[in-house]
């Protein structure tokens, strides 16, 4: 009994385009949330994050 077995690869190339697209989308969002809360005008969304924006030098007073 012979068992024959296949190997088979797929090279996936993706473009410059598509693989910064997910970066730029995380840079935004990240950037609206320490913006987004560091001005925010409800003392709440200030207060949750407080100690995290000082803690990256972020000022916020």
């Amino acid at each position: 009994m012979t068992v024959h077995t296949e190997n088979t690869q797929q090279a996936v190339h993706a473009t410059v385009a598509e693989r910064a697209a997910p970066a730029v989308l995380a840079l935004m969002f990240g950037a609206f949330l320490v913006f987004g809360t560091g001005f925010a005008h409800p003392q709440t969304i200030h207060n949750a994050a407080h100690d995290t924006r000082h803690a990256f030098s972020f000022p916020c007073h």
